[in-house]
Order: C-alpha cells, then structure tokens, then sequence
C-alpha cells in the first residue's frame, strides 16, 4: 500500500484551503453582508468580534483544507482516486462542519434561518470545491 505523500497533501490542502477561503469571502460578502450588519445593528450579534476573528477564520480554513486533502489521500486505496472521491470526502465534511451548529443556530438564534442556512452551504461548497482542487494537486508518492 502506498504511504500518504504528506508534501503533497500540504500542497493541496493550502489550495484547498484558498478555495474554502475564497468560498467564504465571497459568501460573507456577496450574500449574507447585508443581513450581518442589520442582525449587528439589532443587537443579534456583537458589533466586534471578541478576538481577531478573520485572521483566525483564515488560518482554521487552511488547517480544514488540509485535514480534507489528507482525509482525501487516506480513504484513496479504499474509495478510488478521482474527482468522484474527492467529492465525497468535500462534501460529508462540509455537512458535518455545516449542519449540526447552524441547524441549532437557526432554530435557537435570534438572527434568523437566512445566516445559518447561508453559512451551512458555505461549508458545503467550500469544503466540496476545495476537496476537489486539493485532490487534483495531490499525488501519491513513487
């Protein structure tokens, strides 16, 4: 059996972690922005974060993409290597990171379904996307 190429899946999981990033940006932008500053104006959520939230979002997202990538390498012998593996690794992580907190979050929250809805399909097609991109990167060792 082959050993997991843990440069590779370095590499990878910094591309995937660009991906997740990126994914996230643009949803926190593009399509929740406007409700994130009308619950912040309401009293929903704070105005600051209580830490240096983006620096640490970014880094966490790096430290996912390359948990998928290695996730990915792991269950290759097993599932087959392929975009079609990759999808299916992207895909149960970004509902596993995704669901449980927003499902509560949207029947407990105060802010509303829209947020915690926006920010599960966030998870859900950026670990997808970024699985795939960092399992194109990855190659197994020779």
């Amino acid at each position: 059996m082959a050993r997991i190429n843990n440069g590779r899946v370095i590499l990878g999981g910094l591309l995937a972690g660009l991906v997740i990033n990126v994914v996230s940006i643009l949803c926190n932008s593009l399509l929740t922005g406007k409700k994130l500053m009308q619950a912040q104006q309401a009293g929903h959520l704070l105005q600051q974060p209580r830490f240096p939230f983006i620096p640490a979002w970014l880094f966490v997202m790096f430290l996912v993409g390359i948990a998928l990538v290695w996730l990915y390498a792991a269950v290759r012998p097993r599932l087959g290597p392929g975009p079609g593996t990759a999808l299916k690794i992207g895909i149960l992580v970004g509902l596993l990171m995704g669901v449980p907190d927003n499902m509560a979050n949207a029947a407990w929250g105060i802010s509303g379904r829209y947020l915690p809805t926006m920010w599960m399909l966030e998870h859900l097609i950026g670990c997808a996307l970024g699985t795939l991109i960092g399992a194109w990167a990855y190659k197994e060792q020779p």
